[in-house]
């Protein structure tokens, strides 16, 4: 909703501004169909020609991730917390044989099965296995454990973010691709240049179109459309770090009720339980899958 009444802004305004200003829409109207046909055909080609099928398909996703917003929400930081709290304090009590089970399988796993939203993120529940299977084959140094998970954030914040950047190239072409257009529509001008002045003008007019509308798509849609994304995908990631801040810190030897008060203090401000909800949220995760109090 909220970008939705931005886009009706920026439209109101601005042709909103030029109405009253005694501009004739009817001459903008006019030549926009072609020059759109132009700025926009030639922005989607030079889009097609510096991207694989893989990054166009994820950006058309993106481009609906950034009108959706971030895929996390409050009740699911606490869930992801009351997860990663069942997890570690079984594998503190029991050892690799306690935990085998549910990271082997998360999908046939009682403890995976409870948080239905968090198990639909398959990169998530992957990550989240992979570091726990580490650490039953004694990979449990603390510092190379949180470098290789490091390294592993990095990886796939760096691949969600290609849509982001293929966006912002867009964005930074189309300007360029709006004066093309407007130059086709000079040669077109110049070519009728015995026609009366009324004429040539509105002429000149439909031409100057096309660089109108390359710097409205950059600066008013496909820029700021880049930038919503980047946001999304910089928050989609924070579960990333929450988990490593977890693990990490239960393989440094820390209680495990601490282990998750430090991973959520890496929750984002305006997402991240209270410290009472998330009591009561591992109160409950205790009792459901009937663990003993953490150590």
């Amino acid at each position: 909703m909220f970008n939705s009444i931005g886009i009706v802004v920026v439209l109101v305004c601005v042709f909103g501004s030029f109405v009253l200003s005694g501009g004739k829409l009817a001459v903008v109207l006019h030549a926009m169909p072609y020059e759109l046909l132009a700025v926009s055909g030639a922005a989607v080609g030079a889009f097609m020609l510096g991207n694989s099928v893989s990054i166009a398909k994820r950006t058309l996703n993106g481009v609906s991730r950034a009108f959706r917003g971030p895929h996390w929400r409050t009740a699911d930081y606490r869930d992801l917390l009351a997860l990663l709290f069942s997890l570690l304090l079984l594998f503190r009590k029991g050892g690799a044989a306690k935990i085998e089970n549910h990271i082997d399988e998360p999908a046939n796993s009682s403890i995976f099965a409870a948080y239905p939203r968090l198990l639909a993120d398959a990169g998530l529940i992957e990550f989240i296995c992979d570091y726990l299977r580490a650490m039953t084959v004694n990979l449990d140094d603390p510092h190379q454990l949180a470098e290789a998970m490091e390294s592993d954030i990095d990886r796939h914040h760096a691949e969600e973010a290609q849509p982001v950047h293929a966006l912002q190239a867009m964005a930074d072409g189309l300007p360029a691709l709006g004066i093309v257009a407007a130059v086709l529509g000079v040669i077109k001008t110049m070519s009728s240049i015995d026609q009366p002045t009324d004429i040539l003008g509105a002429m000149i007019g439909g031409a100057l179109v096309g660089t109108f509308l390359g710097v409205l798509l950059s600066y008013c849609f496909v820029g700021p459309l880049g930038a919503k994304l980047a946001q999304v995908v910089d928050e989609d990631c924070k579960p990333y770090s929450i988990v490593k801040a977890a693990i990490v810190a239960h393989a440094q030897g820390m209680p495990t009720q601490l282990s998750i008060e430090l991973a959520r203090r890496m929750t984002p401000s305006e997402a991240a339980p209270s410290f009472a909800e998330l009591e009561a949220s591992l109160d409950d995760a205790q009792q459901r899958f009937n663990l003993a109090p953490a150590a």
